[in-house]
């Protein structure tokens, strides 16, 4: 196994285990569910906003280990950022997920995120990898101040 391998392993099965800000948060401004009617998969996604910053978010429900530990790892990333911030990181997670595995991801724009590449191995896991992204996308967009 490799290096790379091992830590993808090692961090999906973290925050699968301890996801982090999991649970509902209180008077949110902003909800939206996620659902992958595949697998059964499903999270929503609760989000507050201090004018452009999404100052707060959380996520509740269940899937698997990947899609878990996606919404984790996606909700510590963008938790502080800006609207525009969380947007690009959801574009560059998409971009990575959709490129060719041979093709190495852009560690300095993804940093932790990075973890994911390996889910590229399996075609079949791309979607639960994607669901909470896909989820604050839409909380993006159907909160928009503008």
């Amino acid at each position: 196994m490799t290096a790379s391998r091992n830590l993808y392993e090692q961090v999906i099965l973290d925050h699968n285990r301890t996801p982090r800000n999991y649970g509902e948060l209180v008077n949110p401004d902003a909800t939206v569910e996620g659902v992958n009617p595949l697998c059964g998969d499903s999270f929503v996604l609760y989000a507050c906003f201090d004018g452009d910053r999404i100052s707060d978010i959380r996520f509740s429900g269940h899937g698997c280990a990947i899609s878990k530990a996606s919404a984790s790892l996606m909700t510590t990333v963008v938790k502080g950022e800006s609207r525009q911030k969380a947007q690009q990181l959801f574009e560059h997670f998409h971009a990575m997920l959709q490129s060719d595995a041979l093709v190495a991801p852009d560690e300095e724009t993804l940093g932790k995120l990075i973890v994911f590449a390996g889910v590229r191995e399996y075609p079949m896991r791309i979607k639960c990898a994607m669901l909470a992204w896909h989820a604050l996308h839409q909380l993006l967009k159907d909160n928009d101040p503008s």
